[in-house]
């Protein structure tokens, strides 16, 4: 099997998923945050690169994130490929992958942009546990007391609000639109639908791997 890509927009339960896929097919999971950390602790050339951007506040360049994926394509634990958690982002960096990596299936968990709104601006998290709860589909079992650790004080993200993640879905369907229409022109894009109970979704998702 070669590797696989996993996108869908903040909110959709893509680590939830990438959990399973990965359990599932013994790939590694590897995001581009992985890759970066990595790359900054290990004090390599693409790493000192990288953090020359990151401490600007700037975005790290595509050959600088494409040059990490080759690098960490070549550990020993990625010999039967990987599992890509939001990357690539663009057609240039798929370009980019197709030209070092085999990629056998790409993943679009897609959700309806109001119900994302809905995901994440309903959530909270204990301040003593970090245990997440939401409004409306995890409330606590006693009012204002944490099912975890018995904790009264809980925070929300200052950009778990309306206006920054509606900002951030127009930027991933600017992105991921004509990705996702790169990759269905090369038959290896397959759409669940991301709206519905999380078994429901792995379960769709496990059998498509089943069938490769």
């Amino acid at each position: 099997m070669g590797s696989i890509v996993l996108f869908g927009p903040p909110g959709a339960g893509k680590g939830t998923q990438a959990t399973a896929i990965s359990q599932t097919t013994g790939l590694p999971q590897v995001s581009t945050g992985d890759m970066l950390r990595a790359a900054l602790a290990q004090g390599s050339e693409l790493g000192e690169r990288a953090k020359v951007f990151m401490e600007s506040g700037q975005l790290v360049p595509d050959e600088v994130i494409i040059g990490l994926v080759g690098e960490r394509l070549q550990e020993d634990d990625a010999g039967d490929g990987v599992l890509l958690d939001g990357f690539p982002r663009t057609i240039a960096q798929a370009e980019a992958l197709q030209d070092i990596e085999t990629v056998d299936l790409v993943i679009s968990i897609e959700v309806p942009d109001e119900r994302i709104v809905e995901r994440i601006c309903g959530r909270f998290s204990c301040a003593d546990c970090g245990a997440v709860y939401h409004d409306t589909f995890n409330q606590t079992k006693t009012e204002e007391i944490c099912d975890s650790c018995s904790g009264s004080e809980f925070i929300r993200r200052d950009d778990d609000n309306e206006g920054t993640v509606r900002s951030r879905l127009e930027a991933y369907h600017h992105q991921t639109a004509p990705l996702a229409d790169w990759y269905h022109q090369r038959r290896v894009l397959f759409r669940v639908d991301g709206d519905r109970p999380i078994d429901e979704i792995r379960d769709d998702i496990l059998a498509t791997l089943k069938s490769l």
